[in-house]
């Protein structure tokens, strides 16, 4: 990484250069600089709105970047050591979509585990690829899904040799890490491309202390939520090509979905959020990291709760951890992780990142203080004397395998018929059920309905989950596939 050209912004100074032009606009968006929105300008300020512009040649074309916007991916793909990065204002989201578009056609294969985010088999739906799944191992204390272990990677390989990818998640929203090198090796020896979501994994480029990232194990793709621990504005997230990939070919690819409007904040805070990364990363991460270690070492010694970390490491289903992810097993104080959050936020105004049926994340980044870090841990201090029960071992699980009958754009499309949810069992679901977050799905299209899966969901609902994805909103009902 070249330290003195990583100081230039080129595409925040041409917004700035802009700024000073008082330019005369008759052109898009209708606010006008913000003269016709006054509330807007309110709620947001005239520095905001101000640079709320329209694509327009000093400052470049996101579908086609030749100029500013070009050298400003040119610079991130020098500070992640990828050989071509593209700026996506439609989050993380379509840079795992543009992946698996570029990688895959309808009925291709890919290799992936099925702890994967909506977006991946959201993906599958659109294009019309089957998923192979690798199921990964489910620690069966804490309730959640592991790492892919390699030699079940080797064995998906050896039986599905015309697979077209291995899809990756380096870490996982909890922290694991499968061994994504060796991955890398055993696909690239079998002509297969292999995918990376890094929403969660932006720091992984910043610090040798944290676990390889996607780029420098070799992969070809690799997709980075730069708004989650990178510091851009929410939506903002980055793709990252390797040379093994045709940048030209992605760009087309990226072009069939992402908007034509793009917006100059998010782009602008992507410029700003990777030169503040590549010159003062390493320090910030290493930082965050100290602060999730000292967390975990408070919160372990109130007792009760289980601050999980680098102790998972097996060299198999969990390669590596990190420990910039402050997740925490509640259910030992007889508390789900969706009864901890709710009542860290309505009792103590605290709003971690969420939680789920055993578990709870707190989001620790370069925005973060020690001081918070010390009113969370008193906060679960509390939380504990106050409101701890006896404990149970039901629904203890955030990853059950599934039973794959359909691939996900069959069972999509399929006519379907709506069924009371209790009485589902045995039929394909023909949409998705998921908590959000984390937006892991408990049943996808073309999955079979089982009595485990169902106990699950509702129970989900019960403790106060934020259930998505299904046509009922209410989640009293599914939607099967017709007479099947």
């Amino acid at each position: 990484m070249d330290l003195e050209m990583q100081k230039s912004a080129p595409l925040y100074e041409a917004l700035e250069r802009f700024r000073k032009q008082r330019v005369v606009p008759f052109d898009v968006p209708g606010h006008k600089r913000g003269r016709g929105n006054p509330e807007l300008v309110g709620l947001l300020g005239q520095q905001c709105v101000g640079i709320d512009v329209n694509s327009m040649k000093p400052l470049d074309n996101l579908c086609h970047p030749i100029s500013v916007i070009a050298e400003a991916e040119a610079l991130a793909a020098d500070a992640f050591g990828a050989s071509h990065v593209y700026f996506m204002v439609g989050g993380t989201t379509s840079a795992v979509q543009a992946m698996i578009l570029t990688a895959c056609k309808e009925n291709d294969k890919i290799i992936l585990p099925r702890n994967v985010h909506k977006s991946v088999i959201n993906a599958l739906v659109l294009n019309g690829a089957v998923p192979v799944y690798v199921n990964p191992a489910v620690d069966t204390h804490i309730g959640i899904a592991l790492g892919m272990e390699v030699e079940a990677v080797r064995r998906a390989i050896e039986q599905n040799p015309d697979a077209k990818a291995v899809f990756v998640n380096n870490p996982t929203y909890y922290g694991i890490c499968s061994d994504i090198r060796e991955i890398v090796k055993l696909a690239h020896a079998h002509d297969m491309l292999v995918l990376a979501d890094e929403a969660h994994g932006t720091h992984l480029y910043f610090s040798d202390q944290l676990p390889m990232s996607a780029m420098e194990a070799g992969a070809d793709m690799a997709a980075i939520s730069m708004h989650k621990s990178g510091g851009s504005l929410t939506q903002s997230s980055l793709l990252l090509l390797n040379h093994t990939v045709n940048p030209r070919y992605v760009e087309q690819i990226i072009n069939l979905t992402q908007t034509t409007s793009a917006s100059y904040l998010l782009l602008s805070s992507l410029d700003i959020s990777r030169r503040n990364l590549a010159l003062r990363g390493k320090e910030s991460f290493e930082r965050v990291a100290a602060m999730a270690e000292y967390a975990r070492d408070e919160i372990h010694s109130i007792g009760g709760y289980y601050a999980y970390g680098k102790d998972l490491i097996n060299g198999k289903t969990v390669f590596d951890y990190d420990v910039t992810k402050l997740s925490i097993y509640t259910r030992d104080i007889g508390l789900t992780g969706i009864e901890v959050y709710d009542l860290l936020r309505d009792e103590y105004d605290i709003q971690i990142e969420f939680g789920d049926i055993g578990n709870i994340l707190a989001y620790i980044s370069i925005g973060d203080r020690i001081q918070e870090i010390e009113r969370l841990v008193g906060a679960l201090e509390d939380i504990k004397r106050l409101y701890s029960r006896s404990t149970t071992k039901l629904h203890n699980a955030e990853c059950i395998d599934p039973l794959v009958v359909k691939t996900p754009r069959q069972a999509f499309y399929a006519e379907k018929e709506r069924v009371p949810i209790r009485e589902s069992v045995g039929g394909i679901c023909a949409e998705f059920v998921m908590c959000y977050p984390p937006g892991i799905p408990i049943l996808a299209p073309g999955e079979m309905v089982t009595s485990e899966l169902v106990e699950y969901i509702l129970y989900s609902k019960e403790k106060g989950c934020s259930m998505q994805g299904p046509e009922d909103g209410e989640l009293n009902y599914l939607n099967l596939l017709k007479g099947v």
